[in-house]
């Protein structure tokens, strides 16, 4: 044994990555008694993503709960996620069933907000050593295991060692590039745009969202009066929006169903956008390695998924590895049971998107659960739950719900008959 196997590694966990989902993966393993190396290529700690929904669905609240920042994020105004859904039948609107409880939420709120939020209560966790400036430059190896990383920091090159190597890094990440985990890769007929404006009202304060068949827009009310706008047409209309970016995402606008005052709004912040953005999906795991969020599994941005998967990713993966993480049990079995966690839960999910991705009109099952949808209040809260990813596909499409769509839309049909004479 050499003398620096002797010593142990440096710390159990070392993360690549201090957005939402390194961040909580921080938090959680040190809670759980994880010396923690969290490493951020940003020197900034006010730094956050730009390019982003600027949304949480419901099924991250109990992350959130977990990590103690709904008080936080309430006091900062955060808004909660309720939201309501155009389709040619009308609108989608999920309501409470009477006398039932408030539908699950989490929060729409922006990355300038929760990123520095986050990043603070991690830099403040007993066990986690927050370390800005520092940028994974390769990975420490031997016989195909990872037991480390090597990073760029304002010092010079640094090698830290760990039993474990969280990739926290994004679709891009480095850390799944050098471990060489391969990429699955599907491609998406859809670019978008985006732009923030203030004072743009949304009819009862909430979340909005067209599917126009193929094209698609939506618009986020967030903290500090803010509203996050996007469109995400096809492909088809990219030479023509880029001829006229501002002109083209405006008129795009004004003419939605029941479209927000846009001209009567203040924007303050530039149009960004995609206009290519493919679905990644990447094995999470791999000897020694674990991949969370965008790193292992990249959404669609119109579901507005990626912050709320980033959030519960960590938390699946300190649920699984943080015993043997500390020397208290076998890691690679807690890596499988992480993967197939992971897999379980959101390889559905990832399927119908990336089918969604090929900009095409609904289906034939998607128009018989949309237009019951916009008929019945029950059939709206179901799809609430899938939208809000608190089911998965197998249940959101399960016989009863078919069954009960389509006796929703005969009764439909039928009212709609002219009486007989």
């Amino acid at each position: 044994m050499t003398e620096s196997e002797s010593a142990g590694p440096d710390y159990d966990v070392v993360i690549g990555g201090a957005g939402l989902a390194g961040c909580a993966a921080a938090i959680l393993l040190a809670r759980r008694g994880a010396r923690v190396a969290l490493l951020e290529r940003r020197s900034d700690p006010g730094a956050y993503k730009v390019l982003c929904t600027h949304s949480l669905t419901a099924n991250a609240y109990p992350v959130l709960d977990e990590l103690g920042l709904v008080p936080a994020l309430e006091k900062a105004g955060a808004v909660r996620s309720h939201a309501r859904w155009y389709t040619r039948w009308g609108w989608i609107e999920p309501r409470p069933a009477p006398g039932g409880p408030e539908l699950p939420y989490a929060y729409n709120v922006r990355r300038s907000t929760l990123d520095p939020l986050i990043r603070s209560r991690a830099a403040e966790t007993p066990g986690v050593d927050l370390l800005p400036g520092h940028q994974v430059t390769g990975l420490v190896r031997e016989a195909g295991r990872t037991l480390g990383v090597r990073a760029s920091t304002p010092e010079g090159e640094r090698e830290i060692r760990a039993r474990l190597v969280v990739g926290a890094d994004g679709k891009d990440s480095a850390v799944a590039k050098f471990a060489e985990v391969p990429t699955r890769r599907y491609e998406n007929t859809r670019f978008g745009y985006l732009a923030h404006f203030r004072d743009l009202p949304l009819r009862d304060g909430i979340g909005h969202t067209w599917f126009l068949e193929p094209d698609m827009a939506y618009a986020f009310p967030n903290d500090d009066g803010v509203t996050v706008l996007a469109v995400l047409p096809d492909k088809k209309r990219l030479p023509a929006f880029r001829e006229d970016l501002e002109g083209s995402f405006l008129a795009f606008v004004r003419a939605l169903p029941e479209a927000p005052p846009v001209d009567s709004a203040e924007r303050v912040s530039k149009i960004i956008g995609l206009v290519d953005y493919p679905l990644h999906s990447r094995r999470p795991t791999a000897p020694g390695v674990a991949l969370i969020g965008d790193a292992a599994l990249t959404g669609d941005p119109l579901w507005g998924v990626g912050c709320g998967w980033a959030l519960e990713s960590a938390q699946w993966l300190a649920e699984s590895v943080a015993p043997a993480a500390t020397g208290r049990g076998d890691l690679d079995r807690s890596l499988t049971a992480y993967a197939r966690r992971h897999r379980r839960r959101l390889s559905g999910h990832q399927y119908l998107a990336a089918d969604f991705a090929k900009a095409r009109r609904f289906n034939p099952v998607e128009r018989l659960v949309f237009s019951a949808a916009a008929r019945d209040e029950s059939v709206a809260r179901h799809m609430h739950l899938f939208a809000s990813r608190l089911i998965g596909p197998l249940r959101f499409l399960n016989p009863l719900v078919l069954a009960k769509a389509t006796v929703v839309n005969l009764r439909h049909r039928k009212a709609a008959e002219p009486p007989a004479r």
